[in-house]
């Protein structure tokens, strides 16, 4: 069970050249989150792609409150959304995860020195 990802609308994610793009390494998570737990049958793709098109909508007639646009921002929010809508996780589950993931140091997916084989900056503030 693949996720069908719209190519255009309002909840087509980011692309170049048709290629997916990800500007940090926690917006390719959040997607492949959201793309493994559907394969996993934890929600319908279709209810998946409401609440994110919600979320959109809500931005757009939010705009004046000067929140700049962030797609995976709101995918991630409507991940969550889907998630605590159907008893998969409860919202202070969420927070508090949140929150430990964000407490974490650059580089704390990695062994002690970040030598992974991957090109780019540790130090770099994310």
């Amino acid at each position: 069970m693949t996720a069908p990802l719209d190519v255009d609308g309002p909840a087509a994610p980011p692309r170049s050249n048709g290629e997916l793009v990800f500007a940090e390494p926690w917006e390719s998570r959040a997607f492949g989150m959201a793309v493994g737990l559907h394969e996993a049958g934890a929600f319908a793709w279709p209810r998946f792609q409401a609440a994110l098109i919600a979320r959109i909508r809500a931005w757009e007639d939010g705009r004046a409150a000067n929140e700049p646009w962030d797609y995976y921002r709101l995918w991630l929010a409507a991940l969550e959304d889907v998630l605590t809508e159907q008893d998969v996780i409860r919202a202070d589950e969420v927070t508090t995860r949140a929150r430990s993931l964000a407490a974490r140091p650059a580089g704390h997916d990695h062994g002690d020195h970040g030598d992974h084989g991957d090109h780019h900056d540790h130090d770099r503030p994310r």
